[in-house]
């Protein structure tokens, strides 16, 4: 996967008209992700500290027995931070994302990292001033909630359940689906169980695995429990390449057939379509019940690189050229890398008709975007209408509205995405419902 904190551009181009972008801007945005059901976040009694020191790798007792192993067969590891203060009743589970393997060959290799194994886990500092930071400044509605950060190293997207053999006559274990619900069940043993709010969270592959949990995350609790679900950077698109190969519906196809993905897939998708394609979220969030807010930026910087324009499509130096800099592309390949914006704009509309969804879709070359203070609370973060991400779930009157709506007539003008500026020029018009 591409590194969550790469810098945020835009491609060049002259001014012209876009499609409309739709976006339910959040009174969902956590009114919904950042408040509870019943009203606002209490009064913050005091300043937590970024926390300085490593959050242990906590490994999944009785891993083996439960068949919810690594690739490898080693159990799979968590971090944990405890909650403080007004937060010590609050839960943000994030699920890491890593890509996924779809081969033998591929799931063996996984074995010698983290993405298969948890012989390679050490210890981590949740990062800096995202939406796992500890400093109340930069992070002020979960910086002292209990934290987890579930580590990834089944590769498929915590769905899998099956087993093959290596080359060297090994086994793979592909236990994903095991591995997610043995760690929620004992994280609900270490209190989860007691949370008053709960926030459900992944980044790309973690992302995608959180909409095929999500409402099973969300039953785990009573009714009257704020649940909401976040993801980030995991709305990947069933788009041709280049070449005009679905290179990832190909890859998807695999994994599902590998690791016996179809358990987690919607039933009512299934009824009629293909595995595959109820694998892809366009398909999967019209099955979920669960309030959930979408961060993805449209030039996804992995998508592009690995979905639009894939090693396998062999591209020539001038689109090797702009897949690494979406400011060497030039005025047809802009017009290529705006068919894969285009169509996340559409697959998202359907979110407009569900009650206490939002999203949060900006134009820059990045991918992952809560994890990291740059993004996600500081000078320098996208915003859309002028709100940064996290502040569009604070809005004023929110607890008032069941939901907020924007529609936004979007003029592209000729800039580079630098940190502290939008692609767009945003003009919006709000209606509540």
């Amino acid at each position: 996967m591409a590194a969550a904190t790469e810098q945020l551009l835009l491609p060049q181009e002259q001014p012209r008209r876009r499609p409309p972008v739709w976006g339910l801007t959040v009174a969902a945005l956590l009114l919904v992700l950042l408040l509870a059901a019943t009203g606002p976040l209490r009064p913050r009694l005091f300043r937590a500290p970024p926390p300085a020191e490593r959050v242990a790798l906590t490994l999944l007792s009785g891993a083996k027995e439960k068949g919810a192993v690594c690739v490898d067969g080693t159990p799979p590891g968590y971090h944990l931070q405890r909650g403080s203060g007004d937060g010590a009743d609050r839960w943000l589970v994030h699920l890491e994302g890593g890509g996924w393997c779809s081969t033998v060959k591929e799931c063996s290799g996984s074995r010698l990292s983290t993405k298969g194994s948890s012989n390679f886990m050490k210890p981590i500092r949740f990062m800096g001033n995202g939406i796992l930071g500890g400093d109340q400044l930069q992070n002020p509605d979960f910086y002292n909630w209990n934290k987890v950060y579930v580590r990834y190293c089944d590769g498929a997207s915590f769905s899998g359940d099956a087993e093959a053999q290596a080359q060297d006559g090994t086994t793979l274990y592909f236990r994903g689906l095991r591995i997610y619900e043995a760690v929620i069940d004992e994280l609900m043993e270490k209190g989860l169980t007691n949370a008053t709010q709960a926030l459900f969270t992944g980044c790309s592959a973690g992302a995608l695995s959180m909409m095929l949990h999500c409402d099973d995350f969300r039953a785990r609790f009573p009714q009257e429990v704020s649940v909401k679900c976040f993801a980030d950077a995991g709305f990947f698109l069933d788009e041709k390449d280049i070449s005009g190969k679905r290179s990832l519906w190909s890859l998807y196809d695999r994994v599902i057939h590998l690791q016996n993905v179809r358990k987690v897939l919607p039933k009512d998708c299934l009824a009629n379509k293909e595995p595959t394609e109820c694998f892809f979220p366009a398909e999967l969030i019209k099955s979920i019940r669960t309030p959930m807010f979408i961060l993805n930026p449209s030039y996804d910087s992995w998508q592009i690189r690995n979905v639009l324009v894939p090693d396998s499509s062999a591209p020539g130096k001038s689109w090797l050229s702009c897949k690494e800099n979406i400011r060497n592309c030039n005025s047809t390949q802009v017009e290529v890398l705006d068919g894969l914006r285009n169509k996340m704009v559409n697959d998202l509309k359907v979110v407009e008709d569900k009650e206490d969804w939002g999203m949060f879709i900006d134009s820059c070359f990045t991918h992952c975007q809560s994890l990291s203070g740059v993004s996600w609370h500081s000078p320098t973060s996208p915003r859309l209408e002028n709100k940064k991400l996290l502040e569009t779930g604070t809005l004023e009157g929110a607890k008032e509205r069941k939901r907020l709506t924007a529609s936004i007539s979007a003029t592209q003008h000729a800039t580079v995405c630098r940190l502290h500026e939008m692609l767009l020029h945003l003009t919006m018009s709000r209606s509540t419902k």
